[in-house]
């Protein structure tokens, strides 16, 4: 049965989160300010939290930043997975990662129709790795985001989730690195 491991100790993570808007600032930041609040509320560590402008570049290079830092274990971003012109953080992220985490978009958007019916296909959530590092790509709005942490990061971000979760395998996650990259 899924749930919380209590006989476990709890691993608290290195969390930086990216909020991707024009139009934004920090203080008027609400989805970022979910995501802040509730990781430093499950233990984890807010490793940085920032705002940079829809361009794919500036995306990029503040996530591949954190990526190289090994005190990040976590990049989260809100904001950008849309359909308008200005919606490029998959674009930004995708070519980044060694490995897609399909599931995430799926358990994501289930969870999502749940609350906002077909409205959910137009958010382009997702997620994979880095290197070392996981990152999730989220919809703007303060409601994914909750629906994202509390539905899915919450308990795979705690080692003492069972059956697994993602905290057990980040001492693993430089294997496909020491081999080289999978050929497609």
């Amino acid at each position: 049965m899924a749930g919380i491991d209590d006989t476990l100790p709890f691993v608290p993570l290195s969390i930086a989160v990216l909020t991707v808007s024009d139009t934004r600032s920090l203080e008027e930041d609400k989805s970022g300010a979910t995501l802040a609040e509730r990781l430093t509320k499950a233990g984890h560590k807010l490793a940085d939290r920032t705002i940079v402008t829809d361009d794919v570049e500036a995306i990029r290079g503040k996530v591949q930043g954190w990526v190289d830092d090994p005190t990040v274990d976590v990049v989260i971003t809100t904001g950008g997975t849309g359909f308008t012109g200005r919606d490029v953080t998959p674009e930004a992220i995708e070519p980044l990662f060694d490995k897609r985490m399909e599931g995430f978009s799926a358990v994501f958007h289930r969870i999502s129709y749940d609350k906002i019916g077909t409205s959910t296909i137009q958010s382009r959530a997702t997620a994979g790795v880095i290197g070392t590092t996981f990152v999730f790509v989220l919809p703007g709005s303060p409601g994914a985001c909750k629906d994202a942490w509390d539905g899915i990061l919450a308990n795979q971000l705690d080692y003492r989730h069972r059956p697994c979760n993602f905290v057990e395998i980040m001492p693993r996650l430089d294997e496909h690195l020491k081999r080289g990259k999978l050929k497609a």
